[in-house]
């Protein structure tokens, strides 16, 4: 019996598939067995004798300032996603629909801006922001992350209201509708798939966010997750371990989540906001 080269094709891109999930997956298991293990430190026993508590979860809750990280990260990433989806999208329909002197150079040096590393530019942010004296608040933080996120994903929005014919302006204009009116009533419910996918990234940024919260904030009340559960592990990380953990998996489960209810738009947004002008 000979075996064809199709099928030798297809079982070793299965294997393929299945050895990268496993990858992903297994750290995974291993963070969900290690928050609801006894003990402090996840290498200090096999798992083979595996003690199930409920413990850490209850340290968090209880016992530590984890609820004050999630409500301020929350705030945090609830506000940015408010504040972009608001700009992004009026940014990107004035780009879009209106014709004003220069508007191609503008587009063309924001395109060539965005090829620039930010890390190079974290200096120059510190610098500005305890010039404006907004180091230690959450106003600094939330203007770099739209300032920074602006010109990205207004371009992709502004892809996907060019994808929207003008015929439909024209004809609400016939009917005597102004730009607001066209603007709310018939750009927004269209691009609805597109304007989700930025309001997800624009929650997820904060939401996972480790470096600029480090940099600006400074106060322990003012803690993000990502910056607030680091401190258990920064000193000693045998001591706070499964405690990590458990923070850990706490904070993944609204990002899963919303990705898993918003699937859908998330694709169908990225795909169509990839229009050439």
């Amino acid at each position: 019996m000979t075996i064809s080269k199709a099928k030798i094709g297809t079982a070793l891109v299965y294997a393929f598939l299945l050895s990268n999930a496993l990858i992903v997956v297994a750290p995974v298991i291993w963070t969900v067995l290690a928050s609801f293990k006894a003990g402090n430190n996840i290498f200090s026993t096999s798992f083979g004798g595996f003690e199930f508590t409920l413990d850490h979860y209850r340290t968090l809750l209880f016992n530590s300032s984890y609820p004050t990280w999630y409500k301020n990260t929350f705030i945090l990433a609830i506000s940015n996603m408010f504040i972009s989806v608001i700009l992004v999208t009026v940014t990107a329909y004035t780009f879009s629909r209106y014709k004003f002197r220069a508007k191609r150079n503008v587009m063309m040096s924001i395109l060539i801006f965005q090829m620039f590393p930010a890390f190079l530019s974290m200096t120059a942010i510190y610098i500005l922001l305890s010039k404006m004296n907004l180091i230690d608040s959450y106003l600094g933080l939330l203007l770099v992350y739209n300032s920074g996120s602006l010109p990205f994903q207004a371009w992709l929005v502004k892809g996907y209201f060019d994808a929207i014919p003008t015929s439909l302006d024209e004809a609400a204009k016939i009917d005597g509708a102004g730009h607001i009116r066209i603007f709310w009533e018939i750009i927004l419910p269209l691009a609805k798939p597109i304007i989700v996918f930025i309001a997800l990234v624009s929650f997820t940024h904060p939401w996972m966010d480790f470096i600029l919260p480090t940099l600006i904030l400074r106060s322990e009340e003012k803690m993000t997750l990502a910056t607030g559960i680091f401190s258990w592990i920064a000193s000693n990380s045998s001591e706070n371990y499964t405690l990590f953990t458990a923070g850990a998996l706490l904070v993944a489960v609204p990002i899963t989540l919303l990705f898993v209810t918003l699937q859908k738009h998330i694709a169908k947004g990225l795909v169509s906001g990839a229009v050439k002008e």
